[in-house]
């Protein structure tokens, strides 16, 4: 598949997903990076504190397949890129979202902040079957 042209950090922050490489993916952040995952719940602050956050979701699939990219713009230091996400639930079920994220970038090219616009009710209500 060929993904869509994207700035690398944006790039990384997909393909780690793919992988389940938490600290690849952490590391497409900045270090004071704010990632608010979905928009609406609290932002979760720092690098660190987003891996935290991302190996505590990764081990609850079997796999976490990660989110694909499909269509993304860019327009100077900002990126909106339209996704899809796939996992397996721990009862082998599959779970299956999408959404559009929206980053920012800073001066090093890398991700400064990034929001998601997701539907959480409709992603949690297939981990509940």
């Amino acid at each position: 598949m060929t993904f869509p042209a994207m700035p690398a950090s944006v790039m990384q922050f997909f393909t780690a997903s793919q992988s389940g490489d938490v600290d690849a993916w952490a590391d497409a952040f900045a270090a004071d990076g704010v990632f608010h995952d979905p928009v609406g719940r609290p932002p979760i602050v720092g690098r660190a504190a987003i891996r935290a956050f991302i190996a505590s979701v990764v081990p609850g699939f079997q796999p976490f397949l990660g989110l694909t990219p499909h269509e993304a713009h860019t327009v100077g230091d900002q990126v909106a890129v339209a996704w899809r996400g796939a996992a397996v639930s721990k009862d082998g079920e599959p779970v299956n979202w999408s959404g559009i994220n929206v980053y920012e970038l800073d001066d090093a090219g890398l991700i400064k902040e990034a929001r998601a616009y997701f539907n959480s009710a409709i992603f949690q209500a297939q981990l509940t079957r």
